[in-house]
């Protein structure tokens, strides 16, 4: 008898509400039945789309669990999650941002259910940045989808923005998660069994938001634990400064190639299990 399909949980921002579809669908593909959303709002978001994403969650026969507006301080995001996994009650727990489609090499109980054979709390994935194929951070079309606008898949977030591109895509329920999902201290997911988690964040929008990002927590004005986020999101503005506004396609460092969401990518295994196992944080040197 097959067990009941994990609850995803999720805070949200001001996303465009074509990817909020896009993403609701995916993961009911998946089996998702139950969404436990929390939208969070900074101050500069219009009041018209708080509604409209509110609205529009609603529309798609999701009632969000709650909504909270204000700085969005680094520790924000943990305990609106944290809530919402309190909400969601025993089990298994699928853990995802807007701009995250995860994807498995076999059905999400099969996942769970041999991670529980062999005794682990937590399933693993590792981040694959999808880009425009002119590496520039280009709008999409919901009618054509994601795959089309951003097709390239590569290794951007650890290779150049030095953040980690390992997450935490499923845990128990009594599993503790650190900021952005990306450890469960005391437990290590199997990794020869990692999600790839395609990571739709470099759309339309994000250089204005990496650099309200830099600028709060620059100022205080958002709180921050360490300097890592805004050290990030620094890189990459940096990155396209010096190319012209594009990431550089060419430089192999990030193994940008065609990939989709209706397949994992050729030798994905082989290739997640050598990033997970030897990634580690950048020394201060390296940083700089």
């Amino acid at each position: 008898m097959l067990t009941a399909p994990p609850p995803l949980i999720a805070v949200i921002g001001p996303v465009e509400p074509p990817l909020l579809t896009a993403w609701v669908s995916h993961y009911r593909e998946l089996g998702i039945e139950r969404f436990l959303l929390a939208f969070h709002f900074p101050d500069h978001v219009p009041t018209d789309l708080r509604h409209e994403l509110n609205a529009h969650v609603r529309e798609l026969g999701i009632v969000p669990t709650g909504c909270s507006t204000g700085p969005w301080h680094e520790h924000t995001n943990t305990q609106l999650r944290d809530a919402l996994r309190a909400a969601a009650g025993p089990g298994w727990h699928l853990i995802a941002d807007a701009d995250e489609f995860q994807q498995y090499a076999a059905p999400l109980h099969e996942i769970t259910a041999h991670a529980d054979r062999t005794r682990h709390k937590t399933v693993g994935g590792l981040l694959l940045d999808r880009i425009s194929t002119s590496g520039r951070m280009t709008d999409w079309n919901p009618a054509q989808g994601l795959d089309h606008a951003y097709p390239l898949g590569g290794h951007l977030t650890h290779r150049l923005l030095h953040g980690d591109p390992r997450k935490i895509v499923l845990a128990r329920h009594d599993v503790a998660l650190t900021s952005g999902n990306h450890r469960a201290p005391g437990h290590h997911p199997d990794p020869a069994h990692l999600a790839a988690v395609h990571h739709f964040k470099w759309r339309s929008g994000i250089v204005e938001d990496l650099r309200r990002r830099v600028a709060h927590f620059s100022s205080g004005t958002w709180q921050e634990h360490t300097p890592a986020v805004r050290d990030e999101a620094s890189r990459l503005l940096t990155h396209l400064s010096d190319h012209g506004g594009t990431i550089n396609l060419a430089d192999p460092r990030f193994a940008f190639r065609r990939v989709s969401l209706d397949q994992l990518p050729y030798n994905w295994h082989s290739e997640a299990h050598t990033v997970h196992t030897t990634w580690r944080p950048p020394t201060p040197a390296a940083r700089n």
